[in-house]
């Protein structure tokens, strides 16, 4: 992971910056579900200080060629009027890392009420509980479902030390750390 690729929403009137981010990040992960590829993480690097905002910039983490063969696959067709595209360039000397992660939150009291009778056989309702984050989070719609997700995400804090590992077709992983800078 010594190379990574910049992508920067723009600004438009008739888009605000979090939908094209929902739909960038979608296009992505149907393009790494269809490579099949395991080697490409994401971070913000433009996430808030209070980690609460993701930012309008996607980074992209892989090797220089894992890099290339994804942005020449055609995944942004719909999305070059909408984005500033910067690399693939060198990782800086000097870069920290850190885990990008999914975290699941289960925050939807009509899924939890539904899961609850499925498991249970009972139709007893639940008191509405719901549990929140201050985590940021991108809007995502399900594939097999036909459902919107809210696709929460965790910078973990930052270390000296690269870990390796596989990426999901989100482009996060729960172990394997993405440079920092």
């Amino acid at each position: 992971m010594d190379h990574y690729v910049d992508i920067h929403v723009l600004n438009d009137p008739e888009f605000e910056s979090a939908l094209l981010l929902d739909i960038l990040f979608a296009k992505l992960h149907l393009a790494l579900v269809q490579m099949k590829n395991q080697s490409i993480g994401i971070s913000f690097p433009r996430l808030s200080s209070d980690q609460k905002h993701l930012g309008d910039c996607l980074r992209l983490h892989g090797t220089n060629a894992g890099l290339r063969q994804l942005m020449a696959s055609g995944w942004l067709v719909g999305m070059r009027d909408h984005i500033a595209l910067h690399g693939p360039h060198p990782v800086p000397s000097g870069a920290v890392y850190r885990v990008v992660r999914r975290v699941q939150v289960k925050s939807n009291p009509a899924r939890l009420q539904r899961r609850w009778v499925r498991r249970h056989g009972t139709t007893c309702v639940l008191p509405h509980r719901k549990i929140e984050t201050d985590l940021p989070f991108l809007q995502i719609l399900s594939q097999s479902t036909g459902e919107r997700f809210r696709l929460f995400i965790e910078h973990s804090p930052v270390s000296a030390f690269p870990v390796f590992g596989k990426f999901s077709c989100y482009g996060l992983s729960a172990i394997a750390t993405v440079p920092w800078f």
